[in-house]
């Protein structure tokens, strides 16, 4: 009888540990909570500058379907990520603004693997860093069913890098895409495509790391 309560209570304590393991982020999002980390706000898609858009139109002309149809319905609350000038004026309210005088030109401006970045901005809170981890690292945050564009093809509106030393940890994010791809490390996940509940979440990040308006 002893023997079997032991059994028991050892049993319970390894099933305990296995649970707290398996609730870990995945490597290297482990690491985001104490890491050095930044965001960055990329300019998803670049129109040739010969490509005039039509006002009125349900299309802009250059403009990629995947990208229209998320502006479309909405950009689930991520307005704040369009590119300035993508664009025009009126096609679709509140998301038609004009590039800002004086902005660095395409081909002068900084880039985050090749993407223009609009802005940058160090991820100070640990909570969020923390709420990024958990995201990121959950493999139950991904489905490929979800994913919009095709394969090798990403329209990141967001970027993130992030180093607990040396070695920087490069993700690209693509809400348009609705999929999430890895440009340093191996992606440690059997899918990049995010659920609309890993979309969500993400939302309040960005909403948080870039209020809107700014």
């Amino acid at each position: 009888m002893h023997l079997t309560s032991y059994a028991s209570a050892a049993f319970g304590v390894l099933a305990l540990a296995t649970v707290g393991c398996a609730g870990a982020p995945a490597a290297p999002f482990d690491q985001l909570k104490t890491a050095n980390a930044t965001a960055y706000r990329l300019q998803n898609f670049e129109p040739p500058a010969a490509v005039a858009a039509v006002p009125g139109a349900a299309a802009v002309p250059g403009v990629p379907p995947e990208i229209m149809n998320w502006i479309q319905q909405g950009a689930q609350g991520l307005t704040q990520l369009i590119p300035p000038g993508l664009l025009p004026p009126g096609l679709i309210p509140g998301t038609g603004t004009a590039a800002t005088p004086g902005a660095p030109t395409a081909t002068d401006a900084p880039r985050f693997h090749n993407f223009r970045i609009l802005a940058q901005t160090q991820v100070i809170d640990p909570d969020l860093r923390e709420k990024l981890g958990e995201i990121l690292g959950d493999a139950d945050s991904y489905d490929n069913q979800y994913a919009r564009c095709a394969p090798g093809t990403i329209y990141p509106e967001m970027g993130l890098s992030f180093s607990g030393g040396t070695v920087a940890n490069d993700i690209l994010i693509s809400f348009s895409c609705s999929q999430v791809v890895s440009r340093s490390f191996a992606w440690p996940h059997p899918a990049t495509g995010m659920k609309p509940d890993t979309v969500g979440a993400l939302t309040e990040v960005v909403q948080k790391l870039w209020p809107q308006g700014t």
